[in-house]
């Protein structure tokens, strides 16, 4: 399949300025847009792709209590308006400060969101007690259309009801949710039926995390450049009923900005034939009933050490949860100057290392590829994202 559009350079001018990709605020070299705090690995789950091969017992070199409310600090000196800041896992609600630490952060001014994993700590208790702790959204995880699809991902039982009613509770109470779903093989073909579950359950938005072979993740079978591709395009597609967006996607944005200038001019692009079994699956369920351009969500421009920063539960600091390389410790030096001035974060923003078609590719101010995957598959943070389809104009 040969992605590569004769209108590049005009959709590189004119898509920037109709906002097809939203830019943050402030200068990405200066302050983040996300922070990502692991504050555990504890997690009963068994989940196929988990980069963190979380365990059943909580780790003694966690981040204790006055450790996370120093790194909370660090965050809050940023600036305002301050980074997002999400507590993930494992699960979250493994730890029994959960709450306090919410509380903490949002008297700082913080935007907090919480990523628990479908336990039995998914209650209506726990969720009431952050929401009123002050978090204000919730990211849950769906990998599968059905019970027992979910399930088999995520290698307990009951996972896929415990997420349901999780989500119906945290919709209820009034907190905002992102649900995100692992595109992998398991997954792929199930895609417009997982999207049906999104659109009928409601959510703020959609987010494909594109698979990163990494963690338990190295064992799940490869997926190819083209089919990716497709994948993206479906997003975007559904991006007509529901807010779409990526997790090591960053070529989306490219997608993007492609297809917002294909669809001023009546275009359709050329795509493989994943894109046309999920649409013609997607449309036998009515998933495209109602569509209309105004629900559509332009991607951010944020990328690994690019607006990104990841904290592990240890206190180490990585560009992405996805890329397990550390540029310091928040224990021993400031979150904003290793973010600010390390080496790591530093070449990961600067576009004119780039190895390979990334490197020559018009779109890699805007893109650059999954640092993370090519890590991953390649050993090299700068070299060419291996699931790309796409063949850059520039030589």
């Amino acid at each position: 399949m040969n992605v590569h559009t004769a209108r590049t350079d005009r959709t590189l001018r004119t898509d920037r300025a109709s906002r097809a990709v939203r830019t943050p605020r402030h200068p990405v070299e200066e302050r983040p847009f996300i922070v990502i705090w692991e504050a555990t690995r504890a997690c009963p789950l068994a989940c196929l792709h988990c980069r963190a091969e979380a365990q059943l017992a909580r780790d003694p070199a966690e981040l204790d209590g006055a450790d996370a409310r120093r790194l909370m600090d660090q965050i809050a000196s940023f600036g305002k308006p301050s980074p997002l800041f999400v507590i993930t896992g494992g699960d979250p609600f493994q730890r029994a400060d959960l709450t306090d630490l919410v509380a903490y952060g949002t008297e700082l001014g913080l935007r907090i969101a919480v990523s628990p994993s479908g336990t039995p700590t998914l209650t209506r208790a726990n969720l009431q007690a952050v929401q009123q702790a002050g978090a204000v959204a919730l990211s849950l995880s769906l990998d599968g259309s059905t019970a027992a699809r979910h399930d088999s991902f995520r290698g307990v039982p009951g996972v896929y009801d415990l997420t349901l009613d999780g989500w119906r509770t945290a919709r209820e109470l009034g907190l905002k949710v992102q649900i995100n779903t692992t595109v992998s093989r398991h997954s792929l073909h199930d895609l417009a039926d997982i999207a049906a579950v999104v659109k009928r359950e409601g959510a703020m938005i959609w987010s494909g995390f594109i698979l990163v072979p990494t963690g338990r993740g190295e064992q799940l079978d490869a997926l190819s450049a083209a089919e990716v591709e497709d994948v993206l395009h479906f997003l975007y597609d559904c991006g007509a009923v529901m807010a779409t967006k990526t997790t090591e996607g960053h070529h989306f944005r490219r997608v993007a900005l492609q297809r917002a200038a294909m669809d001023r001019h009546g275009e359709r692009p050329a795509t493989g034939p994943l894109h046309a079994t999920l649409t013609a699956r997607a449309t036998e369920l009515g998933l495209f009933e109602g569509a209309r351009r105004s629900v559509r969500r332009p991607p951010m421009d944020v990328g690994s050490g690019r607006g990104f920063v990841f904290v592990s539960h240890t206190g180490e600091v990585h560009p992405s949860g996805f890329l397990p390389l550390s540029a310091g410790n928040v224990k021993n030096h400031p979150l904003p100057d290793i973010y600010r001035g390390s080496a790591l974060f530093t070449s990961l923003r600067d576009p004119s290392l780039l190895e390979g078609k990334c490197g020559r590719c018009e779109f890699n101010t805007v893109c650059g590829g999954s640092r993370s995957r090519a890590y991953a598959m390649t050993g090299r943070t700068l070299a060419a994202d291996p699931w790309c389809a796409y063949e850059p104009a520039r030589l």
